[in-house]
């Protein structure tokens, strides 16, 4: 097993953490692990390709979760966990994974793209959505990038920073309500685990990098405090994201509940594997270990290739 972790992305600490609670994870006498990290260690996977018998892809961000490191595995003739290079590419861009599930009849806010030479931009948010609004990089993962605006004077320096990331910025309406989310496991045949209600600390005033990777920060509830019509959605839309974004193996979709309606925010293709994260969380509630689950991941690549 080829476990890559580390990358150079802005979630490479993210990937690093996850890496080192897989590597303890794993069966060691079950599998044969070797350690690559894709910031220095590409040549030596490409030369010990042949010894290689499938790859466990604990990246985020780009160059990891975005379809590249997918089609170098192809390229050397190794299987691996998750999505294929097209839908890996798909996940990653916010404008795209949109248009999608809008295509597959799956409710999403309201939103504007702007580009970083857009004349202004600022007034084009503020006539089309009003405030407030969610600022996001038009890739990045993790919230990177991203901000809350609630007040006019706040608009411009949150476009200008989700623009140190990308050329262009998805803008949409801010939807009030509880933060969901729902975790599919399989290929052709697709498991929806229990949803998980994230209920970020209050020095957080969403769920941000800090939220999400400092233990304590939030409460993760699972299941999710839902009644069961709208927990019946939720798990429905979590599996028709996952098709409409062509997923495989797994994904992990992020939803907002507001009052009986479900909006969807974006899918996950290779959800973090750290000691707080929530994928992992979701398997435990339906008596799956960490460790089957890595086992799961594995049968599920050798099983598509």
């Amino acid at each position: 097993v080829a476990l890559l972790a580390g990358g150079k992305s802005a979630e490479r600490e993210v990937s690093l953490n996850s890496g080192e609670q897989v590597f303890q994870e794993l069966d060691q006498g079950r599998y044969e692990v070797l350690r690559y990290d894709p910031r220095d260690d590409l040549p030596r996977l490409a030369q010990e390709a042949a010894r290689i018998d499938v790859a466990l892809i604990i990246l985020h961000g780009r160059l990891g979760e975005d379809g590249t490191i997918q089609g170098f595995l192809e390229l050397l003739g190794i299987p691996y966990q998750g999505s294929g290079v097209l839908s890996s590419a798909i996940a990653m861009n916010k404008v795209l994974s949109k248009h999608l599930y809008q295509q597959a009849g799956l409710p999403v806010a309201p939103s504007v793209v702007l580009d970083r030479t857009a004349a202004q931009a600022a007034a084009r948010v503020l006539e089309e959505l009003g405030l407030p609004v969610v600022v996001k990089p038009e890739h990045e993962g993790s919230s990177i990038g991203l901000s809350i605006v609630r007040r006019t004077d706040q608009l411009s320096k949150a476009l200008e920073d989700a623009w140190r990331f990308d050329r262009r910025c998805l803008v949409e309406k801010f939807i009030p309500g509880i933060e969901i989310t729902g975790g599919v496991l399989g290929n052709d045949t697709l498991e929806a685990l229990p949803l998980i209600e994230i209920v970020p600390g209050a020095a957080h005033e969403f769920f941000d990098y800090a939220a999400k990777y400092t233990p304590g920060a939030s409460e993760e509830i699972c299941p999710a405090r839902l009644s069961p019509e709208l927990t019946a959605k939720a798990r429905d839309y979590a599996r028709r994201a996952h098709r409409a974004l062509f997923c495989r193996g797994y994904s992990r979709t992020d939803m907002i509940v507001s009052g009986q309606e479900i909006v969807v925010l974006e899918t996950n293709t290779i959800p973090g594997m750290t000691r707080t994260s929530l994928f992992p969380q979701a398997a435990a509630a339906v008596g799956m270990s960490f460790s089957n689950l890595l086992d799961r991941l594995i049968e599920l690549a050798l099983e598509r290739s």
